[in-house]
């Protein structure tokens, strides 16, 4: 099943002189992406020993004209190649390569050592809603809309209130498989229920065996794998990680390190408290979300009724995935203060600031959007505006002393 991924517009052209890395989380489409994208590239695998042999015995002088303009997968398991690149590239033998690979930390290393200041980065990560829901064409959603204005009433008050009730069943249907199953690409082939929970078991697996022996060689998987399922169930919770090491029975440093691997190969994202006290003492512990919900429940063994976290980690994730996608020129953050005021997100645009809460929830009432007008009025003249995003079914103005909107969940990411 081919989808149009958003991140295709943002490749440049293989006539162009450019070196490219695409990293990213396993199983997340970047092979099948970059091979649309440049059909006309040779293509070589380095997960194969035999072509890893090969490379190595390609001497600099004869890149050119051995391997020439190409695409080389699993990059990072023949460090050579980045070195190779780099010398046919600045001698002119070549002018363009994609260089693809799940190991970010190994990658950017090699990055940064052999080719810094020649190559640009990108990132794809799981299928967001706006590529499941449109899969032959570019849709540009609401929230991009937001992110890009300068006054989010000019772009909300013409909104319809209601969808019709056709493409409103049909939108919730991609929201409710995307919370159930997350959006690794092969799952959407996948029709049975039991199938799906199997291939996301058997991602578990390969994870383990594959992405996290590029990033460390343990002797014992077992202690980050508790960590792995223990990190899982605190998504959407402020990370401790005195808990964590208590929780998986590990050292504080190792409960560090293995987040960090985590972090790396694209399991997690740290979302950063506000770096400013607005209205009191603010904490300064950032809050940890799994990316893909499948690969999430997967772990929890949390299959079925979708849970509050479950719902904010979506909304977290999927916001956070269309940003770096789209490469948008927005920091996001949470507030929340010692006396108990929080904002799920901060966004910080170059316009200003919007602020976003998350309830799994159909009615909104006035207590669910309070700290935004608090917030709203410490910000003053940053505010851009505030959003509830919640599962009813209309989009409406709430406040207008603090612009703040109530936003279906449905509406937002399409």
């Amino acid at each position: 099943m081919n989808i149009f991924r958003q991140l295709n517009q943002y490749l440049p052209d293989s006539t162009q002189k450019n070196l490219i890395l695409i990293t990213g989380a396993r199983q997340t489409g970047k092979t099948t992406l970059v091979q649309q994208r440049y059909p006309h590239l040779t293509y070589f695998n380095l997960d194969a020993p035999e072509n890893r042999e090969f490379i190595q015995q390609v001497s600099s002088f004869h890149w050119g004209e051995l391997i020439g303009n190409a695409i080389i997968d699993e990059a990072q398991k023949e460090p050579v190649v980045f070195e190779k690149v780099k010398f046919a590239y600045d001698a002119g033998n070549i002018q363009f390569s994609a260089l693809l690979g799940s190991s970010q930390i190994v990658l950017l290393k090699k990055i940064r050592e052999s080719l810094a200041g020649r190559i640009v980065l990108f990132e794809l990560f799981p299928l967001m809603l706006s590529e499941i829901a449109n899969p032959t064409q570019l849709r540009v959603p609401l929230l991009d809309n937001l992110l890009t204005h300068k006054n989010i009433d000019e772009v909300l008050q013409h909104q319809t209130m209601l969808l019709a009730p056709a493409s409103a069943v049909k939108i919730r249907q991609v929201c409710d498989y995307v919370l159930q199953w997350g959006g690794m690409p092969k799952l959407l082939q996948i029709k049975n229920d039991l199938e799906r929970q199997k291939w996301l078991k058997d991602y578990e697996y390969t994870y383990l065996e594959r992405d996290l022996v590029d990033l460390a060689r343990l002797d014992d998987l077992q202690p980050f794998r508790t960590l792995q399922k223990v990190a899982a169930l605190r998504s959407g919770h402020l990370l401790n990680y005195s808990e964590l090491a208590r929780d998986t029975g590990v050292k504080v440093d190792t409960a560090k390190r293995y987040l960090q691997y985590l972090q790396l190969s694209y399991q997690v994202i740290l979302l950063q408290p506000f770096y400013r006290n607005l209205t009191s003492v603010a904490i300064k512990t950032p809050k940890i979300y799994w990316l893909d919900m499948g690969i999430l429940r997967s772990l929890t063994s949390q299959f079925g009724a979708t849970l509050g976290n479950h719902f904010e980690t979506f909304v977290v994730a999927e916001i956070i995935k269309w940003i770096k996608s789209t490469q948008r020129d927005c920091k996001y953050y949470f507030y929340r203060t010692r006396s108990g005021l929080e904002v799920d997100i901060l966004l910080q645009t170059p316009h200003g600031i919007i602020g976003i809460e998350i309830k799994y929830r159909e009615r909104i009432y006035t207590k669910d959007y309070s700290s935004l007008v608090t917030v709203a009025k410490e910000l003053s003249h940053e505010w851009l505006g505030g959003i509830v995003i919640y599962t009813g079914d209309k989009l409406q103005k709430v406040d207008d002393s603090a612009d703040i909107w109530i936003v279906p969940i449905e509406r937002i990411f399409f």
